[in-house]
């Protein structure tokens, strides 16, 4: 992926140092299978009737039972588009060059993010999965980009991880120790704004 951008008089611009780190098809054909199957899982429990559910999970409110059937078609469905139109997707998921970070690996990826907009980054522990987050001078920027979901989604990485842009390896050909190394190269290089 050669990335390019328009400077002024519409020239365009090409880096010359560019590290692209690609999706990872295989994990994310997994992952949409996974979602997929919790939306079957969601289907069936909206499917049951009450004595069944009484039945079979004792001593739960079917309410709540349904609670969860509609919970899961609708989070895993959600997810299982997005990784459909991941598998699709013929751009990189990350790359880093002179003009800063390209965050292609989510749902709620940030896009460009200039070097020059970059505080640090670090990795953050949240619940059971680790995130790179790229702390930004503008955080609001970055919460208000996309659509509403984004934005929720935006203001929740903020609140939980200090930045919102929070990236995982879920669906990269990389592992996120990997990833921080390159973004401190980059930086170092690029980064003097």
């Amino acid at each position: 992926m050669a990335m390019k951008v328009r400077q002024a008089k519409g020239k365009t611009m090409s880096p010359v140092d560019e590290k692209v780190i690609e999706l990872s098809k295989k994990k994310i054909l997994l992952l949409s299978f996974v979602a997929c199957a919790f939306v079957v899982l969601g289907a069936w429990l909206l499917s049951l009737d009450e004595a069944a559910i009484q039945s079979q999970f004792r001593p739960y409110n079917p309410m709540l039972i349904y609670g969860i059937g509609l919970a899961s078609i609708v989070v895993f469905g959600v997810c299982g588009v997005f990784g459909i139109k991941q598998l699709f997707d013929k751009k990189a998921g990350l790359v880093f060059n002179s003009f800063g970070v390209f965050d292609n690996s989510s749902a709620v990826s940030a896009g460009l993010i200039p070097w020059s907009e970059i505080v640090g980054a670090e990795i953050v522990k949240i619940h059971t999965e680790q995130f790179l987050i790229i702390k930004v001078r503008d955080p609001g920027k970055y919460i208000a980009r996309g659509g509403a979901l984004k934005q929720a989604f935006n203001k929740a990485n903020y609140k939980m991880g200090g930045s919102p842009i929070a990236i995982t390896s879920i669906a990269l050909k990389i592992k996120l120790s990997e990833v921080l190394a390159l973004f401190h190269e980059y930086k170092q290089k690029y980064g003097h704004a």
